[in-house]
C-alpha cells in the first residue's frame, strides 16, 4: 500500500469526522459560543485548559491572529504539551488529585468566568477536578471530549465519573476509543490519531460561533489581527490596553 493512499485514507477519515461534527454538534457548538458571549459582554474573563496533547488545542484559541483576545491559557505546571523530561510525567500529573482545586485557586478565575476544558478521554483525574472545581467556584465549563470513551473505557478518577458529566456544555469531537484512524497490513499498531485537527476545529467554530452573537449584540468581538499585516500591531495594542485587565497572558 503506497504511502499517499495511506495519507489520503487519513484525510478522508478526518473530513468525515468534521462532517460528523457539522452535523451533529451544531446546537452545542452555538450554546458554547453563547457562554462565550456572555461571558465577554459581562466584563468576566476566558480560559482554556487541556493536558499533554490536549492542550494543543486550547493554545491553539490563545493570543493568535483572528482569536479572541481575552482567551487565557490555564497552565498546569508539567501537563502543557509534552514541556517535561521524561514527557511520561505529563502523564502521570493526570492523575494526582487535588491538583487541579490548587491551580484554580492560584489562578485568576473567578465566579462567571468561563472555562473550556479539553480531555480527549475525560477519564483522567486533573480535567474531571478541574472542571468539578471550576463549577464550585461559580465558572462556566465547556467540555471538549469524546463521549465514546464514557461508553467504552472506565472512569480512572475517585469520583467514577468523566469530563462530559461535569460540563455546562460539552462538545462531542467523536473521535473514536483508541484515537487512531488507519489499520494496514504490515504495520501492527493503529495510527494516524484526529482528535487534534478535529479538536481544534470544534474550538474555532465555538469562537466564531461567539463572535457572531457578540456582532448580534452591537458588540464588537474583541479580536487580534495578525502584526504580520498593515496595522495589525497597532490595532493589537488598543485591544490589550482596553481589554488589559482580562488578559493574562501579556503584561
Amino acid at each position: 500500500m503506497s504511502e499517499s493512499k495511506l495519507a489520503g485514507q487519513f484525510l478522508d477519515a478526518a473530513i468525515g469526522l468534521l462532517q460528523r461534527v457539522r452535523d451533529e454538534e451544531t446546537e452545542s457548538v452555538a450554546a458554547a459560543g453563547t457562554l462565550i458571549a456572555d461571558a465577554v459582554a459581562g466584563g468576566n474573563r476566558l480560559f482554556a485548559f487541556g493536558a499533554g496533547h490536549s492542550s494543543l488545542a486550547a493554545q491553539d484559541v490563545v493570543y493568535r491572529a483572528g482569536g479572541f483576545a481575552l482567551m487565557n491559557l490555564l497552565c498546569v505546571p508539567g501537563t502543557t504539551g509534552v514541556d517535561v523530561i521524561p514527557a511520561t510525567l505529563g502523564s502521570g500529573l493526570e492523575h494526582v488529585e487535588g491538583l487541579a482545586g490548587t491551580v484554580l485557586r492560584a489562578s485568576p478565575a473567578t465566579s462567571g468566568d468561563v472555562l473550556v476544558v479539553i480531555s480527549l478521554s475525560g477519564r483522567n483525574t486533573l480535567p474531571v477536578e478541574m472542571a468539578t472545581a471550576a463549577r464550585e467556584r461559580g465558572l462556566k465549563v465547556i467540555g471538549v471530549t469524546s463521549v465514546a470513551y464514557a461508553a467504552g473505557t472506565e472512569s480512572r478518577n475517585a469520583t467514577g465519573t468523566f469530563l462530559k458529566d461535569h460540563c455546562d456544555v460539552v462538545l462531542d469531537s467523536k473521535i473514536a476509543i483508541g484515537d487512531a484512524e488507519l489499520t494496514a497490513d504490515g504495520i501492527e499498531a493503529p495510527f494516524a490519531p484526529a482528535s487534534t485537527v478535529v479538536t481544534s476545529s470544534l474550538m474555532q467554530a465555538t469562537m466564531a460561533a461567539a463572535a457572531g452573537q457578540l456582532a448580534e449584540r452591537g458588540i464588537e468581538p474583541p479580536l487580534l489581527r495578525s502584526a504580520n499585516v498593515s496595522g495589525g500591531r497597532e490595532w493589537n495594542s488598543r485591544v490589550m490596553d482596553e481589554y488589559r485587565d482580562r488578559i493574562f497572558y501579556h503584561h
